[in-house]
């Protein structure tokens, strides 16, 4: 019996395979332009494997083990024959490692050889998630006319610019992940990542912040530091984002994603920068986090059922263009497109006392709370990856009891809520510092009073002293709230580490290391009408 075959099955809900008998070929050498060699492992059926569709997945966390098995053997099983390689500087193929840096240029030599291969058939399919996903953003506008289809998961063809805004540095992912490559290579490194998570979060605590990659790794590493030095919209980064490549893509994309996911907001972006060049492409979201098990479900169905179509010279079963898993309903559901029509921007206002309703707010005193960095609010829940934190959907009962947590809440619900769409806040602001973020959380209050998260955003102000309107862009989703039920707004200053916490000095945010504590002011009264804007369809 192949153990790993049936486990693999069991863990990705797949029927049983044609063949559990497969072969790999390892450290195959494939050339790039300035000579450097990537290696590759070839898995294929022991019988009959050559001229199968290729499956090309290129990743940077090892050929073998829990890195691959889970994604080349189910696919080799299954009629695919699957390249998987090691990008540039990762486990044995020519350095340096650079992350994201030579992505387009080694994908498009990689595409060239393996056309010409004796064992490539007809087509080819470009698969995997996140960084994976990564990797074919960054080449599928010049892909050759053998590839036939692209399944990225969980990811976006900017990956990790949206982390770095000036305006809200999310530390946690991009520091985290730079760790984890950093020793991923050492032996043990996954085990010991699993073990290691508190011990990282109480590094993130580290002031300065371009110390803490000593104080995780016991030396400075250039990612991280670059990540703490250059911005956004830094040029730094432009030969990382492949967003403008988007709409010149013609080959057929279906991508899945999480309403928790980290990468959620760019990949509807791709999305719909396909839907409007008309590319007619395919959306999955589901109720998932950047690690859910759900995602390696969905994305191993989707590369079987519509790639391996597409690969075949075959069309794929026919469903709508946007499959949405509706939370609070707990049901799939399609739509025509992304976002569905039919959904009607509603402002949701601020009232005194900790009201919420679609009434223009009346005269009230603004609400007050104080925030210090040096006892940051933590984050709870929701679009998170890192080892040993919960991620998605949580209670938050003890995030809204802290003093610097406000909470709005609508009367309970006479009828459903249905919510699709992109969700953002309006909120009147002023600090006692001129450095300042504003949070907010979308929760459901359910009939026994507790309250879910939703969907969140953040956005930092400078001049923050003075009265402004903080335009924060929450997560889109997907969600009904229920008859019962009630609607609730958080607004607060931080959401640490996930987000990196607001030191109230202006400080680089590498090099700050003086915390002020501040005291925040939330308007909401006729002349300052703080609100969610939910995009809102009520069921008939």
């Amino acid at each position: 019996m192949n153990f790993n075959s049936h486990l693999v099955q069991r863990i990705l809900r797949l029927p049983a395979p044609p063949t559990r008998a497969v072969t790999v070929e390892h450290d195959l050498r494939v050339p790039m332009r300035d000579g450097a060699v990537l290696l590759a492992d070839r898995w294929a059926p022991k019988k009959g494997g050559d001229g199968l569709p290729t499956a090309l997945v290129r990743l940077p966390y090892g050929r073998s083990g829990m890195a691959a098995d889970p994604m080349a053997r189910p696919l080799a099983e299954r009629g695919f024959q699957v390249l998987i390689q090691s990008t540039r500087g990762t486990f044995g193929s020519d350095g340096p490692w650079d992350p994201l840096r030579r992505e387009r240029e080694d994908g498009l030599d990689t595409l060239e050889w393996v056309v010409e291969q004796p064992w490539f058939g007809e087509s080819m399919v470009l698969v995997g998630s996140s960084y994976s996903g990564f990797t074919q953003w960054a080449v599928a506008d010049a892909a050759p006319p053998q590839v036939k289809a692209m399944i990225p998961g969980v990811s976006e063809s900017a990956l990790t610019r949206e982390f770095l805004r000036a305006d809200g540095f999310s530390l946690e992912t991009p520091f985290g992940w730079g760790v984890q490559v950093a020793g991923q290579e050492r032996r043990f490194a996954m085990p010991r990542a699993m073990l290691s998570g508190r011990k990282f979060q109480r590094v993130l605590h580290t002031l300065p912040l371009d110390r803490a990659d000593t104080a995780a790794l016991g030396h400075r590493y250039d990612y991280l530091q670059n990540i703490l030095v250059h911005d956004s919209d830094s040029a730094f980064w432009d030969g990382l984002d492949h967003s403008d490549r988007v709409s010149g893509i013609r080959v057929p994309v279906s991508t899945v994603g999480g309403w928790y996911d980290i990468f959620l907001p760019g990949q509807l972006r791709d999305y719909r920068a396909l839907q409007e060049a008309g590319r007619n492409p395919r959306l999955t979201v589901g109720p998932w986090a950047h690690l859910s098990m759900g995602v390696g479900h969905a994305y191993t169905a989707e590369t079987l059922d519509y790639g391996l179509a597409l690969a075949r010279g075959e069309e794929p079963a026919e469903r709508a263009p946007v499959r949405l898993f509706v939370m609070g309903e707990e049901k799939w559901r399609d739509f025509p497109s992304w976002p569905p029509p039919g959904y009607e921007p509603t402002r949701f206002h601020l009232q005194p006392r900790g009201a919420l309703s679609t009434e223009a707010p009346a005269d009230s005193a603004p609400d007050r709370y104080r925030y210090d960095p040096a006892d940051p609010t933590p984050a709870f829940g929701g679009a998170r990856m890192a080892f040993g934190v919960r991620t998605g959907r949580v209670d938050n009962t003890e995030l809204e009891a802290r003093p610097d947590v406000l909470t709005y809440t609508t009367p309970v619900l006479d009828n459903d809520v249905e919510v699709v769409g992109e969700v953002s806040a309006e909120i009147h602001f002023r600090s006692s510092l001129p450095y300042a973020d504003v949070f907010v959380r979308l929760c459901d209050v359910d009939d026994k009073g507790r309250s879910t998260n939703v969907c969140d955003g953040l956005t930092g102000l400078t001049g923050a002293d003075a009265t402004s309107t903080a335009v924060v862009r929450l997560w889109p989703t997907a969600y009904r709230f229920k008859r019962g039920h009630r609607i609730r707004v958080q607004v607060s200053s931080g959401a640490f580490p996930r987000f990196n916490r607001n030191p109230g000095t202006g400080e680089p945010r590498g090099s700050a290391t003086t915390l002020r504590a501040a005291d925040q002011l939330v308007l909401h009264d006729p002349e300052h009408p703080s609100a969610v804007v939910l995009p809102v369809r009520q069921p008939g």
